[in-house]
């Protein structure tokens, strides 16, 4: 449905036209009316059809696989559950979350990009801006809120999340439901224990209820808690339930525990395998497409399999959170000229200028490697395969189609005008460090793209028998059409490399490690930049260059961004949201084609701190041109919930700080005595000289141990040692202590 269409639905007297019976209860909600009482006057005036089809997808199923087929994924908004004759305007969903994913949007960095920031005023601001692009995009619902926790970084689609922290996923996942939200409805997902790419589609994870609730469920319940009007569920089953049918996630846990009234919907095609337990399950609305619920469920409610009562549930809560939307959402439509305006490319500029990580600046000829003196440069030699490539991340359901997007070549032309920047692409390793020993500096570009990690949907997939099963028989000879051109796409797809999916291997590629080797070797003042979204395995050679920058997947105008950092008109505020380990033997095991997996408390930082492993670059770890000190921490404040903890920083240096305090707490008693964990975190600006104060909320929710007999929480008594760190086991951390 075009975007005229979807404003024409939903218009109301102030556009000039009669007002719909969805239009005149907007306005009662507006006014003050329950929304939940006016979804069932509404609902109770479908027909019964009418209702089904609030369930699922507006276009035939065969119709949308056409549509992909032929334009690509998520070209316009998917319409779903929509009502013409009494003006509901349905669900338009358009993807996420590096930013709109229809027409010509602007690529922001992506999410670990962003979790990197630690930044939530910032992610606020990005979902804002999001959110007008997607409004004028035709969408009202923004399916890119992923604040899954990558347990291994070799997932696929770790570039989608911000952190392996339930603090840091949580607080940026409700900053950025809170930007969306002005605009569209924002979706949470995947919900939950989605963190294998590959084997999505059949895997079994199995996790008990304290790690469940303790360490893979806090940052649901954070972003939902901060407005999400909608939880999209995952493939991957969770102790033995497909997430779409697990009555446990979806009801107990999600709508009678956490109080959720949104709605929850399908991810696409092949998360929903039975039409009435998903139904009854808590799942409201399948998605994309007219599927198995318009196929399956009218005989399932006949044979008495599935229930009209259900129906009514779910259907209401469909409208009821489109009322409350509508009632609340900026009233302005945004202009078409928001989608990539200079703006939103000039935010995305500095989300990326302020993601970006400095993980080593070692001196050379009595001088740190950067900032680069640009007015003693005569030439700067950039190479790398990745040096002039648009490399904003996968191409999968998160792909936005930026007009432009600025490489790190472009970036430091750009920014050096006066001075010869020449490239090469790497292929040849001795002629490209031949170039780089004539030049004052070099920086080699090096890393991944979606080709080596991504959102995976190989072609077989639409072929499985077992996802067959779950299309529509084709009623015409159309749709048969369409059912044999995706056959015949399957076939002709045997044999090619694949693309995307989790990454078997966290080293570099062998070609970058030796470019990089040997650019080293030929100039002193070489910079490592790698672009990437997972962690990387670095300790092979990062200590024969003296600077290294973790870029991850920038953004559109990321080769800016990159050149105002490395020329220093711009400094190095982004920290690691997560550890980077020294050797994949540290990590936790990860089987990417397994179909039974356990997950556990035991991963990231806690897991190397269990093991006595250190990390190649600690959670929270960040370089920065600026100096300060972090000088004392007290404890002003606590309830059950959370700590309010004063941490005076003093800024020294010759240039002003963004400084980022990370609050860490570690049990001195109990079962999990020397354990630290990150409670909170802020940041705070300090000019040179100036002493402040920042005012933290550390939430105690990570030192909370769930009950699995009354379901409840409890923070453990006993000692608390609070460190005001710069990153996780800081040698210059500052500690008080306290008695919970």
């Amino acid at each position: 449905m075009s975007h005229a269409t979807d404003r024409t639905a939903t218009a109301d007297s102030t556009h000039g036209t009669t007002p719909t019976p969805f239009d005149a209860a907007v306005a009662r909600v507006r006014a003050g009316a329950d929304a939940q009482a006016e979804a069932r006057g509404l609902h109770a005036d479908l027909t019964p059809a009418e209702q089904l089809a609030l369930l699922h997808g507006d276009t035939p199923f065969w119709t949308g696989r056409a549509g992909i087929m032929e334009h690509g994924y998520n070209h316009v908004p998917y319409p779903m559950g929509s009502n013409a004759r009494l003006g509901v305007p349905g669900i338009r969903f358009i993807d996420g979350p590096r930013g709109c994913v229809v027409g010509h949007g602007t690529a922001f960095p992506v999410s670990m990009a962003r979790g990197a920031s630690w930044d939530v005023e910032l992610e606020e601001q990005v979902g804002r801006a999001i959110g007008a692009e997607v409004r004028a995009s035709g969408g009202n619902l923004f399916g890119g809120v992923c604040i899954n926790l990558p347990r291994h970084p070799g997932w696929g689609r770790v570039q989608e999340t911000y952190s392996d922290q339930p603090v840091l996923l949580g607080e940026m996942g409700a900053a950025l439901v809170r930007g969306t939200r002005v605009h569209t409805m924002p979706c949470v997902k995947h919900y939950a224990l989605n963190s294998m790419e590959n084997a999505r589609f059949d895997v079994d994870v199995e996790c008990a209820d304290e790690p469940l609730h303790e360490d893979y469920l806090p940052h649901f319940e954070r972003a939902i808690g901060a407005g999400a009007a909608a939880v999209m569920c995952a493939y991957n089953k969770v102790n033995g339930d497909w997430s779409s049918a697990s009555r446990y996630l979806l009801t107990d846990v999600l709508r009678d525990a956490w109080g959720f009234e949104g709605f929850v919907l399908s991810d696409f095609i092949w998360a929903i395998r039975d039409a009435s337990a998903s139904l009854a399950a808590g799942l409201d609305l399948e998605a994309p497409f007219a599927q198995l619920r318009a196929d399956r469920l009218p005989g399932e409610l006949s044979e008495g399999t599935a229930s009209w009562d259900d129906v009514r549930t779910s259907g209401v809560r469909l409208l009821a959170t489109q009322l409350r939307h509508h009632a609340t959402r900026e009233q302005a439509e945004p202009d078409a000229s928001v989608v990539g305006s200079d703006a939103h490319v000039a935010l995305a500029r500095r989300t990326a200028a302020r993601s970006m990580v400095l993980l080593r600046n070692e001196h050379v000829d009595g001088r740190p490697a950067l900032p680069l003196d640009a007015p003693a440069l005569g030439s700067v030699a950039v190479v790398g395969r990745l040096a002039d490539v648009p490399n904003t991340g996968d191409h999968g359901s998160s792909n936005v189609h930026a007009t432009h997007v600025v490489t790190p070549l472009e970036g430091l032309r750009t920014a050096l005008p006066g001075v010869r920047v020449d490239h090469h692409d790497g292929a040849d390793v001795a002629a490209a460090a031949t170039l780089a020993a004539g030049a004052d500096a070099a920086v080699v570009v090096v890393g991944y793209t979606a080709a080596e990690e991504g959102e995976w949907v190989n072609g077989r997939v639409y072929a499985r028998d077992d996802l067959m099963a779950l299309y529509p028989e084709p009623r015409d000879d159309a749709e048969r059409a369409v059912l044999a051109t995706m056959l015949e796409r399957v076939a002709a797809s045997a044999g090619r490399p694949e693309a995307g999916g989790d990454r078997r291997d966290l080293h570099l590629l062998d070609s970058d490690v030796a470019l990089v080797r040997a650019v080293a070797a030929a100039n002193p003042r070489t910079v490592v930049v790698v672009e990437t979204a997972g962690a990387v395995l670095v300790s092979e050679w990062h200590d024969a260059v003296p600077a290294l920058v973790l870029a991850w997947y920038p953004g559109t105008a990321g080769g800016h961004a990159l050149a105002d950092l490395l020329l220093g008109h711009e400094d190095f505020t982004g920290r690691l949201p997560y550890a980077m380990a020294a050797d994949a033997a540290h990590l936790p095991p990860f089987d990417v084609d397994a179909t039974r997996v356990t997950y556990d408390r035991w991963y990231g930082q806690r897991l190397l701190q269990r093991d006595g492993h250190g990390a190649a670059y600690p959670l929270g770890f960040g370089l920065s041109y600026a100096t300060s000190t972090i000088e004392d921490v007290a404890v002003v404040d606590r309830d059950e919930d959370a700590l309010t903890v004063h941490v005076a920083v003093l800024g020294t240096g010759d240039r002003p700080a963004r400084v980022n305090v990370q609050v860490y707490g570690t049990r001195t008693d109990g079962d999990r005595a020397g354990e630290r964990e990150l409670l909170g975190f802020g940041l705070v600006d300090v000019a040179p000289g100036e002493r402040t104060t920042a005012v933290l909320t550390a939430p105690l929710q990570p030192l909370a141990r769930w009950d699995r007999a009354t379901r409840t929480f409890h923070v453990p008594p006993g000692g608390l040692l609070v460190e005001a760190a710069r990153h996780w086991g800081a040698p210059d951390a500052v500690t008080t202590s306290v008695i919970l």
